[in-house]
Parts: C-alpha cells; structure tokens; sequence
C-alpha cells in the first residue's frame, strides 16, 4: 500500500547566543532550527530542517497555511512534481529568502520519507557508497582578540580536524594589515599541514578582497570565502580576474538557477550552496551537477548531518563545514547524531537521514 502524506507539523527551536559574536558585517543573537515533520496515512514520519535565526515564525506560517494543503494526500515519492508545483505556486512571494527555506525543509523531509519507505540511507538512495566524509571545523569570528582566535584554531587542531576555517574582515572589513597579521598568527600556531581557508562574510570591495588575497596567498591558504556581497557577482568575477587565491561563495544563493548565474559569470571556484535554504535535496542533485558540467567544486555550506549525504553521491564534492556555533543546538536536537573524529563523519549505515529527533528538547523550546 503506498504512503500518502496525511500531516504537516513545524517546530520552531530557538537558541540564544549570549557571547556578543559578531562577523565583518552582522552581530549573531540568536541561531536555531525549523523542523518540518511530515507523517504518512500509515503513521510514519519524517523530517527537514532549515534555519530560525530571523523569519523562522514566517517560515513556520507559510508551511502550514500555504504549502501542507498541497502536499496532503501526495505519495512522498512525488519530490520532483511537489517541488515544481511549490516554485510555481509561490513564485509571486519569493524565488529566495524564506519562501526556499520553507520549500527546502519540506523537500527533505520528503526525501527522509521516502529513505525509510524503502529501507535505505538518502546517501544509497542518491547513488553514493562512501561513509566517511571529511569535515573541516569553522570559527574565529572577528569580534575576537587575536590572541582568542588563535587558541579557538589551536583547539580545533587538538580536536583532530585537519582543516579550519575562520573569519577576516575584523573592525568592520577596514583594517585588513591586521587580518593579514592574524593569518600569519593562526599559521605558525597550527603549522603546515593543517589546512586553512578564510571567510571575508560580504565584507570588502572587489579590489579590497584582490588587496587582501594577494597579501596572504602564500600562507598556503584554502580558499577565501565571499570577499565581496554575495550579489555583487560582477565583483566576484573580478575578483577572480585579479588573484589565483580560490574563490569560494554561494552560501545566499537559491536554486539552481543562482549556481547557473555564478557560473556563466565565472563567479566562483567552490560553490557553497546551502540546501537546506537553496531547495532542499532535489535541487541540490541539480546543482551538483551543473558544478560537475563546468569542473568546479562543490561545497555546500553548514548543516554538516543534512548534507554529508550528498557528499558521498556527489563525486567533485570536498568536505561538510561543521560550524562550532551550532555544535551545543545540534547535539540537543538530534539523539546520538555522528561527531567529527579525526577530521572525518560517518554516514549512519540508517534509513532515509539516519538521525533522530530529540523530542523533550524540541518541544520544551
């Protein structure tokens, strides 16, 4: 007998950050999830994630009012007819932003359904095999003392992570002789065999990030992450014509047709796209492959146990990002989901995502 959806429920997990974090260009106040459970006419369920750090109640209004009506009663199986359907029908109130973020928790929720309808993990479903996949640890935001950032990447060397990630920009993107000096900092603390890439958070101009890039390339440097804002794709393009330092970005892009522009504008090196507001994983399939036409990289942003299964079927793919922001929320969300060691995560060998959702705390919050 095949499954229709007979429910839509969200949850809203709100987490508040109380150390004044703040990058080149925001302060972080609170972080948090939007946790869409669907459950079938044979009672059984599964759930997507996306992001409750502002808008999450919009998110939460839009998926129970608009979208559950015209997925109740569909087989699961129906991801690539319900997403077309969801991007026509709310194509006047949003093609980004939360309209997607509400699209995508609903995708993967569909497809956490139709893994554990067949008994197998997404990252099976989706054609990969690999189980262990690499995961590089993100910090170092700006509001640090210098001194405080280099411990931080110290501590995640300690931890076994072979790659790190922090943030420059410091003073609002305007003293840029010292994030050199902080590059240099974290260098000869963690030395030469640990990798090292740079997320700038939209902060400069094109010719500031060019300036910036050409300063610390030789500290052996990974990539350097948005140095310009995200839409300023003619700025990323020259910021790609003026250093050979990689350019990774894509992290506020939306759908395939965003990865499409920042290609054919050779906008990027290491497309980032986080699906879990970028159209959920039928659209990341399709992204993947777009990256996999043009011989880039894929990368996608955060939410390390959402995609590590997209990393073991995508095969241009390099490594999940684990931010240590969200370290304590996750670990109180899911029961006994994977923990980095050694700079790797296993895919549970489990149904459909493999995680289960803590209740006492979701619902407490």
């Amino acid at each position: 007998m095949e499954h229709k959806i007979a429910k839509v429920e969200v949850f809203l997990v709100t987490y508040p950050i109380k150390a004044g974090l703040s990058d080149a260009t925001r302060k972080v106040e609170n972080i948090g999830y939007t946790i869409v459970q669907l459950t079938t006419d044979q009672g059984l369920t599964g759930f997507g994630v996306t992001y409750n750090e502002v808008g999450g109640e919009a998110t939460q209004v839009m998926i129970e009012k608009n979208i559950a009506p015209r997925i109740i009663g569909r087989s699961p199986f129906e991801t690539e007819v319900i997403w077309q359907d969801l991007s026509q029908y709310l194509r006047g109130v949003g093609r980004k932003g939360l309209t997607y973020c509400a699209v995508s928790a609903v995708d993967i929720a569909l497809w956490d359904l139709k893994g554990k309808i067949l008994n197998l993990p997404l990252f099976r479903l989706m054609g990969g095999n690999k189980t262990r996949i690499p995961v590089y640890a993100s910090g170092g935001w700006t509001s640090y003392e210098d001194g405080q950032l280099v411990e931080e990447m110290k501590g995640f060397v300690s931890q076994g992570y072979k790659m790190i990630k922090f943030k420059v920009g410091v003073e609002g993107g305007n003293n840029i002789q010292r994030d050199v000096k902080r590059v240099a900092m974290v260098r000869e603390a963690v030395g030469d065999e640990i990798g090292i890439m740079l997320d700038a958070n939209n902060c400069w101009d094109s010719a500031t990030g060019v300036r910036f890039a050409n300063m610390v390339k030789d500290y052996n440097i990974m990539f350097l992450e948005e140095p310009t804002f995200a839409d300023d794709i003619p700025g990323l393009k020259r910021y790609k014509k003026g250093t050979d330092l990689p350019l990774a970005t894509g992290e506020h892009e939306y759908t395939k047709y965003g990865c499409r522009d920042l290609i054919l504008s050779e906008a990027a090196d290491i497309v980032q796209m986080d699906f879990t507001r970028a159209g959920g994983f039928t659209e990341a399939l399709k992204v993947a492959a777009l990256t996999q036409a043009w011989n880039l990289k894929f990368a996608p942003h955060a939410m390390e146990n959402i995609h590590i299964h997209l990393l073991s079927a995508v095969q241009n793919s390099l490594f999940l990002e684990r931010l240590l922001l969200f370290e304590d929320l996750t670990s109180m969300t899911y029961k006994d989901c994977p923990l980095p060691k050694d700079g790797y995560m296993e895919i549970p060998e489990l149904p459909g995502l493999g995680l289960t959702l803590n209740w006492d705390f979701i619902l407490s919050k």
